[in-house]
């Protein structure tokens, strides 16, 4: 009986001690990890500024010019001041959740997400241009027309036509070289930010071994 008694501490023993080596894995960050990781909060990105995107678009077909501001300014406010901290927040998010992240693995990963972001974003700003009602094309034309001709001469309204024909494709790189550039920017002041900030642990307190009294 003494014998059994003992066999079953050993087999609980056991079993304690593998639940508390489960508890501290963390699963290590490679590319394709990082890249993955960078998809799902692209997604939540480029949503966000989307959205904003389209709540200015919806504040210019009010015809309100006080509304239109207001929405300009309001809405630019929020969308650069959400994408600082939604930021922040997905960087902690990815130190917290694998093993041994670095300033470097985190600048990665911004600009992984600025690049995949700008990729929605340019393309539902080119949708929205594409939609856009032939009457409001043709009196943009026309206001550019005028006011090229006035300086310029006459001769350079067929160019204005040619400018408003490729303007989705000028919209889509624009808006995606934008962007990247500005989340790049943000990704590498960020993380640097937060690296300072003693925000990122050591490999040893994501990883390392827990010391346990077994005595």
């Amino acid at each position: 009986m003494l014998v059994n008694t003992c066999k079953l501490a050993k087999v609980s023993s056991f079993f304690e001690n593998d639940a508390i080596n489960v508890t501290f894995v963390w699963m290590k960050l490679d590319s394709k990890t990082l890249w993955n990781e960078a998809g799902r909060v692209g997604f939540v990105f480029g949503g966000f500024s989307s959205l904003c995107l389209v709540l200015k678009e919806g504040a210019a077909l009010t015809g309100s010019t006080f509304l239109v501001q207001a929405a300009a300014i309001i809405l630019w406010a929020v969308e650069f001041f959400g994408c600082i901290l939604l930021m922040k927040k997905y960087m902690l998010d990815l130190r917290d959740k694998f093993d041994g992240v670095t300033v470097e693995d985190t600048y990665r990963f911004g600009r992984r997400v600025a690049l995949l972001s700008g990729l929605i974003l340019a393309a539902v700003d080119t949708i929205l241009i594409i939609k856009m009602p032939q009457e409001t094309v043709e009196s943009v034309v026309s206001e550019l027309n005028t006011a090229i001709s006035s300086k310029m001469g006459a001769g350079y309204e067929g160019e204005i036509g040619r400018f408003v024909d490729k303007l989705p494709l000028y919209t889509f790189i624009g808006q995606w070289l934008y962007c990247f550039l500005y989340g790049s920017l943000l990704s590498g002041i960020m993380s640097r930010y937060l690296f300072m900030q003693d925000a990122f642990r050591g490999p040893d307190d994501n990883g390392g071994e827990e010391n346990v009294d077994n005595q």
